[in-house]
Protein backbone atom coordinates (compact mmCIF):
# COMPACT_ATOMS: atom_id res chain seq x y z
CA UNK A 1 0.00 0.00 0.00
CA UNK A 2 1.53 3.55 -1.13
CA UNK A 3 2.24 5.51 2.14
CA UNK A 4 0.43 8.92 2.35
CA UNK A 5 1.47 12.20 3.36
CA UNK A 6 -1.59 14.48 4.98
CA UNK A 7 -0.52 17.95 4.34
CA UNK A 8 -3.89 19.60 5.71
CA UNK A 9 -4.65 18.97 9.31
CA UNK A 10 -5.69 20.79 12.04
CA UNK A 11 -5.50 20.31 15.80
CA UNK A 12 -6.73 22.63 18.01
CA UNK A 13 -7.68 23.84 21.64
CA UNK A 14 -10.85 24.90 21.85
CA UNK A 15 -10.09 28.15 24.24
CA UNK A 16 -7.81 29.68 21.69
CA UNK A 17 -10.11 29.78 18.52
CA UNK A 18 -12.05 32.68 18.89
CA UNK A 19 -14.94 30.94 16.17
CA UNK A 20 -15.80 28.05 18.70
CA UNK A 21 -16.31 30.50 21.48
CA UNK A 22 -19.76 32.23 22.43
CA UNK A 23 -22.81 31.70 20.01
CA UNK A 24 -21.88 29.21 16.96
CA UNK A 25 -20.78 31.59 13.89
CA UNK A 26 -22.04 30.66 10.77
CA UNK A 27 -18.81 28.73 8.74
CA UNK A 28 -18.29 27.69 5.50
CA UNK A 29 -18.97 24.20 6.24
CA UNK A 30 -21.95 24.37 7.68
CA UNK A 31 -23.12 23.50 11.71
CA UNK A 32 -19.76 22.18 13.32
CA UNK A 33 -21.87 21.74 16.63
CA UNK A 34 -19.87 17.92 16.87
CA UNK A 35 -16.15 19.95 16.81
CA UNK A 36 -17.14 23.09 19.01
CA UNK A 37 -14.36 20.91 21.08
CA UNK A 38 -10.58 20.88 22.02
CA UNK A 39 -9.29 18.65 19.04
CA UNK A 40 -5.51 17.35 20.30
CA UNK A 41 -2.93 15.18 18.76
CA UNK A 42 -3.78 11.86 20.30
CA UNK A 43 -7.56 11.93 18.71
CA UNK A 44 -5.87 12.89 15.16
CA UNK A 45 -3.36 10.18 15.55
CA UNK A 46 -6.12 7.49 16.92
CA UNK A 47 -8.22 9.29 13.63
CA UNK A 48 -5.48 8.22 10.70
CA UNK A 49 -4.78 4.69 12.42
CA UNK A 50 -4.57 2.05 9.51
CA UNK A 51 -4.72 4.75 6.71
CA UNK A 52 -1.11 4.20 5.67
CA UNK A 53 0.02 7.95 7.28
CA UNK A 54 3.48 8.74 7.40
CA UNK A 55 3.67 12.54 8.07
CA UNK A 56 1.39 15.35 8.48
CA UNK A 57 1.58 19.13 7.85
CA UNK A 58 -0.52 21.44 9.95
CA UNK A 59 -2.48 24.15 8.79
CA UNK A 60 -3.56 27.44 10.89
CA UNK A 61 -6.71 27.52 12.86
CA UNK A 62 -7.13 31.10 13.13
CA UNK A 63 -6.17 31.47 15.88
CA UNK A 64 -6.71 35.27 17.82
CA UNK A 65 -4.18 37.19 14.81
CA UNK A 66 -2.47 38.74 17.81
CA UNK A 67 -1.79 34.85 18.76
CA UNK A 68 -0.18 34.07 15.49
CA UNK A 69 3.59 33.30 16.89
CA UNK A 70 2.28 31.75 20.08
CA UNK A 71 0.06 29.27 17.63
CA UNK A 72 3.30 28.12 16.21
CA UNK A 73 5.00 27.86 19.32
CA UNK A 74 2.72 25.60 20.64
CA UNK A 75 2.55 23.11 17.78
CA UNK A 76 6.11 22.82 17.74
CA UNK A 77 5.66 21.85 21.28
CA UNK A 78 3.20 19.36 20.20
CA UNK A 79 5.51 17.76 17.23
CA UNK A 80 8.38 18.01 20.37
CA UNK A 81 6.73 15.92 22.72
CA UNK A 82 4.62 13.31 20.14
CA UNK A 83 6.40 13.59 16.66
CA UNK A 84 3.69 14.50 15.09
CA UNK A 85 3.10 17.00 12.82
CA UNK A 86 5.70 16.89 10.63
CA UNK A 87 5.42 20.82 9.26
CA UNK A 88 3.47 23.57 10.41
CA UNK A 89 1.81 26.84 8.00
CA UNK A 90 1.16 29.70 10.47
CA UNK A 91 -0.53 32.85 10.38
CA UNK A 92 0.32 36.25 9.79
CA UNK A 93 -1.27 39.23 9.05
CA UNK A 94 -0.21 40.27 5.51
CA UNK A 95 -2.40 43.63 5.84
CA UNK A 96 -0.33 44.59 8.94
CA UNK A 97 2.80 45.94 8.91
CA UNK A 98 3.82 43.65 11.78
CA UNK A 99 3.55 40.80 9.69
CA UNK A 100 7.98 40.83 8.60
CA UNK A 101 7.92 41.00 13.14
CA UNK A 102 5.53 37.75 13.14
CA UNK A 103 7.32 35.85 10.61
CA UNK A 104 10.71 36.76 11.95
CA UNK A 105 9.39 35.30 15.56
CA UNK A 106 7.95 32.29 14.04
CA UNK A 107 10.94 31.31 12.04
CA UNK A 108 12.29 29.90 15.21
CA UNK A 109 10.76 27.07 15.05
CA UNK A 110 12.25 24.38 12.84
CA UNK A 111 9.06 23.05 11.46
CA UNK A 112 7.92 26.43 10.31
CA UNK A 113 7.00 25.89 6.14
CA UNK A 114 4.82 28.34 5.20
CA UNK A 115 1.93 30.67 5.84
CA UNK A 116 -2.04 30.74 5.43
CA UNK A 117 -3.79 34.05 5.19
CA UNK A 118 -7.18 33.05 3.91
CA UNK A 119 -8.47 35.04 1.18
CA UNK A 120 -11.51 33.46 0.20
CA UNK A 121 -14.17 35.92 -0.56
CA UNK A 122 -17.68 35.05 -1.87
CA UNK A 123 -20.68 37.16 -2.87
CA UNK A 124 -22.89 34.72 -0.95
CA UNK A 125 -21.99 35.86 2.98
CA UNK A 126 -21.88 32.77 4.21
CA UNK A 127 -18.82 31.76 1.95
CA UNK A 128 -17.29 34.37 2.74
CA UNK A 129 -14.25 35.33 4.81
CA UNK A 130 -12.12 38.05 3.78
CA UNK A 131 -13.14 41.55 3.94
CA UNK A 132 -13.21 42.64 0.08
CA UNK A 133 -12.38 39.91 -3.21
CA UNK A 134 -9.33 41.44 -4.22
CA UNK A 135 -6.92 41.89 -1.11
CA UNK A 136 -3.94 40.49 -3.07
CA UNK A 137 -4.11 43.38 -4.80
CA UNK A 138 -3.29 45.22 -1.67
CA UNK A 139 0.63 47.14 -1.90
CA UNK A 140 0.49 46.13 1.65
CA UNK A 141 -0.15 42.31 1.16
CA UNK A 142 2.49 42.33 -1.93
CA UNK A 143 5.15 43.90 0.10
CA UNK A 144 4.93 41.73 2.91
CA UNK A 145 4.22 38.22 0.96
CA UNK A 146 8.15 39.15 0.02
CA UNK A 147 9.06 38.13 3.17
CA UNK A 148 8.19 34.42 2.84
CA UNK A 149 10.42 34.04 0.17
CA UNK A 150 13.61 35.58 2.70
CA UNK A 151 12.70 32.36 4.75
CA UNK A 152 11.73 30.26 1.94
CA UNK A 153 8.43 29.93 2.75
CA UNK A 154 5.31 28.86 0.94
CA UNK A 155 1.90 30.56 0.91
CA UNK A 156 -1.28 28.31 0.98
CA UNK A 157 -3.81 30.37 -0.85
CA UNK A 158 -7.42 29.72 -0.78
CA UNK A 159 -9.66 31.63 -3.43
CA UNK A 160 -12.73 31.34 -4.84
CA UNK A 161 -13.17 30.91 -8.77
CA UNK A 162 -13.99 34.66 -9.24
CA UNK A 163 -10.71 35.39 -7.89
CA UNK A 164 -8.79 33.44 -9.13
CA UNK A 165 -7.47 36.15 -12.01
CA UNK A 166 -5.51 37.88 -9.24
CA UNK A 167 -4.51 34.69 -7.81
CA UNK A 168 -2.35 34.02 -10.81
CA UNK A 169 -1.44 37.65 -11.06
CA UNK A 170 0.22 37.19 -7.75
CA UNK A 171 2.17 34.40 -8.14
CA UNK A 172 3.76 35.59 -11.63
CA UNK A 173 4.63 38.10 -9.67
CA UNK A 174 6.51 36.04 -6.99
CA UNK A 175 7.94 33.27 -8.69
CA UNK A 176 10.53 32.43 -6.41
CA UNK A 177 7.58 31.77 -3.90
CA UNK A 178 5.80 28.20 -4.26
CA UNK A 179 1.76 28.76 -3.86
CA UNK A 180 -0.60 26.14 -2.47
CA UNK A 181 -4.02 26.02 -3.77
CA UNK A 182 -6.70 24.99 -1.45
CA UNK A 183 -9.05 22.76 -1.86
CA UNK A 184 -8.64 22.18 -4.78
CA UNK A 185 -10.17 25.73 -5.71
CA UNK A 186 -12.94 25.60 -3.51
CA UNK A 187 -15.51 24.25 -6.15
CA UNK A 188 -18.71 25.34 -4.83
CA UNK A 189 -20.89 26.27 -7.68
CA UNK A 190 -21.63 22.44 -9.31
CA UNK A 191 -23.70 23.81 -12.40
CA UNK A 192 -22.40 22.98 -15.77
CA UNK A 193 -21.34 27.16 -15.70
CA UNK A 194 -19.69 27.06 -12.05
CA UNK A 195 -18.06 24.12 -13.37
CA UNK A 196 -16.51 25.79 -16.70
CA UNK A 197 -15.55 28.59 -14.80
CA UNK A 198 -13.74 26.65 -12.09
CA UNK A 199 -11.81 24.91 -15.19
CA UNK A 200 -11.41 28.00 -16.48
CA UNK A 201 -9.68 29.87 -13.46
CA UNK A 202 -8.04 26.52 -13.05
CA UNK A 203 -6.21 26.01 -16.06
CA UNK A 204 -4.72 30.03 -15.30
CA UNK A 205 -3.56 28.89 -12.56
CA UNK A 206 -1.92 26.30 -13.80
CA UNK A 207 -0.47 28.30 -15.92
CA UNK A 208 1.98 29.49 -13.57
CA UNK A 209 4.28 26.91 -12.50
CA UNK A 210 4.88 27.73 -8.87
CA UNK A 211 1.18 26.86 -7.95
CA UNK A 212 0.14 23.63 -6.82
CA UNK A 213 -2.72 21.99 -5.69
CA UNK A 214 -3.86 20.50 -3.03
CA UNK A 215 -6.64 18.04 -3.03
CA UNK A 216 -8.54 19.17 0.64
CA UNK A 217 -11.97 19.51 1.96
CA UNK A 218 -13.87 18.48 -1.63
CA UNK A 219 -16.80 18.14 0.94
CA UNK A 220 -16.61 21.64 1.82
CA UNK A 221 -19.83 22.65 0.28
CA UNK A 222 -21.26 19.40 0.00
CA UNK A 223 -21.15 18.17 3.57
CA UNK A 224 -20.52 14.62 2.73
CA UNK A 225 -17.75 11.98 1.28
CA UNK A 226 -18.61 11.34 -2.00
CA UNK A 227 -16.43 9.35 -3.99
CA UNK A 228 -18.07 10.58 -7.16
CA UNK A 229 -17.39 14.13 -6.91
CA UNK A 230 -13.86 13.59 -5.13
CA UNK A 231 -13.23 11.42 -7.82
CA UNK A 232 -14.41 14.12 -10.65
CA UNK A 233 -12.19 17.14 -8.84
CA UNK A 234 -9.58 14.96 -9.00
CA UNK A 235 -9.39 13.79 -12.08
CA UNK A 236 -9.59 17.54 -13.51
CA UNK A 237 -7.55 18.72 -11.46
CA UNK A 238 -4.38 16.14 -12.30
CA UNK A 239 -5.47 16.55 -15.73
CA UNK A 240 -5.03 20.68 -15.18
CA UNK A 241 -2.35 20.97 -13.36
CA UNK A 242 -0.24 17.40 -13.51
CA UNK A 243 0.65 14.54 -10.61
CA UNK A 244 3.48 16.14 -10.37
CA UNK A 245 1.46 19.61 -8.43
CA UNK A 246 -0.84 17.92 -6.89
CA UNK A 247 -0.76 16.49 -3.10
CA UNK A 248 -3.52 15.37 -1.04
CA UNK A 249 -4.69 16.70 2.61
CA UNK A 250 -7.75 15.44 4.80
CA UNK A 251 -8.39 18.83 6.48
CA UNK A 252 -9.34 17.03 9.56
CA UNK A 253 -11.44 17.38 11.73
CA UNK A 254 -13.24 19.51 9.26
CA UNK A 255 -14.12 16.73 7.58
CA UNK A 256 -14.90 14.75 10.33
CA UNK A 257 -18.28 16.22 10.72
CA UNK A 258 -19.35 13.58 7.76
CA UNK A 259 -16.92 11.26 7.72
CA UNK A 260 -14.18 9.13 8.80
CA UNK A 261 -10.47 9.24 8.14
CA UNK A 262 -10.47 5.85 6.62
CA UNK A 263 -13.54 6.76 4.55
CA UNK A 264 -12.08 9.64 3.59
CA UNK A 265 -8.45 8.05 2.55
CA UNK A 266 -10.63 5.34 0.78
CA UNK A 267 -12.32 7.49 -1.38
CA UNK A 268 -9.04 9.20 -2.45
CA UNK A 269 -7.21 6.27 -2.83
CA UNK A 270 -10.69 4.81 -5.19
CA UNK A 271 -9.84 8.54 -7.54
CA UNK A 272 -6.67 8.13 -7.78
CA UNK A 273 -7.40 3.91 -8.73
CA UNK A 274 -7.12 4.13 -12.38
CA UNK A 275 -3.38 5.81 -12.35
CA UNK A 276 -0.40 4.50 -11.96
CA UNK A 277 1.52 3.36 -9.45
CA UNK A 278 3.91 6.52 -9.67
CA UNK A 279 1.08 8.64 -10.68
CA UNK A 280 -0.51 7.87 -6.69
CA UNK A 281 2.82 7.84 -4.77
CA UNK A 282 3.26 11.17 -6.14
CA UNK A 283 -0.05 12.87 -6.09
CA UNK A 284 -0.62 10.65 -1.93
CA UNK A 285 3.14 11.23 -0.80
CA UNK A 286 5.86 12.73 -2.93
CA UNK A 287 4.56 16.07 -4.08
CA UNK A 288 3.62 17.02 -0.30
CA UNK A 289 7.10 15.76 1.13
CA UNK A 290 8.80 18.01 -1.61
CA UNK A 291 6.63 21.07 -1.30
CA UNK A 292 6.73 21.23 2.37
CA UNK A 293 9.88 19.96 2.82
CA UNK A 294 9.29 16.77 4.86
Amino acid sequence: MIGIVDAHHHVWRQADLPWLQGPMMPRIFGPYEPIRRDYPIEEFLADIAGSDIEKSVYVQTNWAKAQAVEEVAWVQGIADRHGWPHGIVGYADLLSDDAPETMRHQSIHPLMRGIRMQLHWHENEMYRFATSPDLMNDARLRKNIRFLAEHGWSFDLQVFTSQMADAARLAADNRDIVFVLQHAGMLEDLSPAGREAWREGMRRLAGEENIVSKLSGLGTFIHRNDAAHVADVVAETIAIFGPERCLFGSNFPIEKLWTSYADLVAAHRAALAPYPDEVQRTVLRDTAIRIYRL
